[in-house]
């Protein structure tokens, strides 16, 4: 017992101190030396784990940037200014999910939530960044305005900067616009601090203004406990939605917005009874912007979209058959949980190694629930089925668009998918921290492919219907994709009745 409260004491120092170094490291330069032996270490972990390294990079090339980036490196460095280096390194590999994490936790809290570039909704087109929201009517600037330069800076040059900071599947390019507007300013606050204002030119039918942007004097944490203390209660955006689009109910819509798994078996089986039940003719599945996330769960939801037993993705490869056991098992812990963990370490020891297992080609798999075969679900949708796409499609999006296309269950209509069509590398991670700048580096470890015929295009899923927005559509809140599955399903329904 004695022991136990010794660990529990060590521990919570040990938490408690790590977020002083944490804000202490951010600031501090690193010698030149140090940081190659970064470098080092990040690629010898790279090569140790990653089941699929060399797929859109040749070893030679990969080498050159390594060597490259150490011979840059002459002078003493921040961990941010690092990240600046390294990451498009990183992002050359053509992993999607292979980036190092961002390093600006003590200017986060600084921030503390207060807006300021966040007071709009911003679309990306080539080097041009655009504003397309202004739900609070600041300075009355108008949806479509273009941002010219922030701070006398032009913004063509952070999108060309930024650009390379974000990894993408292959040679897939319908990514990065959509996740490069939702991490724009991240990467301009990394680089530029949490300022209380910035000054944006712009142009709007041809007229140049400038503004000067205010951060909002209120957080975000004090405007949620206030609008809870009013009302009563704190609302939540749904992660799932669905409905009917017709007055006969012969139209059924579910929009996902990421398969988080949360709830998620409750919703499919109340949403494809209903369905079932209003004896629906069109279901339109709509995961545009969707990011990905559970296997388990798009396994689940397929397992409603077909009528025959399927297996949803190939067997998972590792690189050794000692990679499950490097996942962190400890990492983001709380003194409890350490302690707990500690306990219950020979479990999933065993349980990982149970799961790891040599195949007849002598490579190394872990079993996973999605790589079985599963049953049609009774409730299972009988009707016709599209699905909408983007470049927002990403990860767990991508792999249930690649095998809903290949076993021609729906049509696909949109763009082509942010992540690849043959699959990528996630399932679960090793969090590697570079010793001396202390970034993190986490590396899939799991390849996971859709249970297709590959095509070995370095291309994301490419829809069976290709229809693209524009910034018009987009700010006249003018969904052309859906509107042109609407109107198919109208012409088919015609047709019928003739």
């Amino acid at each position: 017992m004695k022991i136990t409260f010794i660990l529990f004491g060590l521990i919570f120092l040990w938490s408690c101190s790590s977020l002083t170094n944490s804000e202490r490291q951010e600031g501090t330069l690193i010698e030149p030396e140090q940081l190659k032996k970064d470098v080092d270490y990040a690629y010898t972990k790279l090569k140790e784990m990653h089941p699929q390294l060399y797929r859109y990079i040749t070893r030679k090339d990969l080498d050159f940037k390594i060597d490259s980036i150490k011979q840059t490196i002459n002078e003493p460095l921040t961990p941010t200014q690092f990240y600046f280096k390294l990451q498009p390194v990183i992002t050359s590999i053509r992993e999607g999910h292979l980036s190092l994490m961002i390093p600006f936790e003590k200017l986060k809290r600084e921030y503390g939530g207060r807006k300021l570039f966040t007071y709009f909704k911003y679309y990306i087109k080539d080097d041009h960044l655009y504003i397309i929201s202004n739900k609070d009517s600041i300075q009355n600037i108008k949806p479509g305005t273009e941002i010219l330069s922030i701070n006398n800076v032009p913004i063509s040059f952070y999108i060309s900067k930024y650009r390379k900071l974000i990894s993408s599947d292959g040679r897939n390019t319908t990514f990065t616009p959509y996740y490069l507007k939702d991490m724009f300013f991240v990467f301009f606050s990394m680089e530029n601090g949490f300022l209380e204002q910035v000054k944006i030119e712009t142009l709007y039918n041809n007229k140049k203004q400038t503004f000067i942007i205010e951060r909002d004097k209120q957080s975000e944490a004090e405007k949620a406990k206030s609008q809870t203390q009013a009302n009563g209660n704190f609302h939540c955006p749904m992660n799932r939605n669905f409905k009917f689009l017709d007055e006969n109910n012969s139209i059924a819509y579910i929009n996902i917005k990421k398969f988080s798994n949360n709830k998620s078996d409750r919703f499919y089986k109340n949403t494809f009874e209903r369905i079932k039940e209003a004896k629906s003719d069109y279901l339109i599945l709509d995961i545009r912007n969707n990011y990905g996330g559970s296997l388990q769960e798009i396994n689940n939801l397929y397992s409603y979209l077909v009528s025959e037993p399927f297996t949803l993705i190939k067997p998972s490869r590792l690189n050794s058959g000692y990679t499950p056991l490097k996942t962190n098992y400890f990492k983001k812990s709380s003194p409890l949980e350490y302690a707990l963990k500690g306990i219950t370490y020979p479990t999933y020891f065993f349980l990982k190694t149970l799961h790891t297992y040599k195949g007849n080609d002598g490579k190394f798999y872990y079993k996973i629930k999605a790589d079985n075969v599963t049953k049609p679900n009774k409730n299972a949708f009988h009707g016709k089925i599209f699905v909408l796409v983007n470049g927002g499609s990403y990860s767990a999006s991508s792999i249930i668009s690649s095998k809903l296309k290949f076993d021609k269950v729906a049509t696909l209509v949109g763009e082509e998918t942010g992540g690849a069509n043959d699959g990528t590398v996630a399932g679960f991670y090793s969090y590697q921290v570079l010793s001396n700048s202390k970034l993190t580096l986490p590396i899939g470890l799991l390849l996971v492919n859709p249970n297709i015929t590959l095509t070995n295009s370095q291309r994301g899923v490419i829809p069976d219907v290709t229809i693209t927005e524009t910034l018009q559509d987009i700010i006249n809140k003018n969904d052309v994709q859906l509107a042109w599955v609407k109107k198919e399903i109208e012409k088919e329904k015609a047709r019928k009745i003739k």
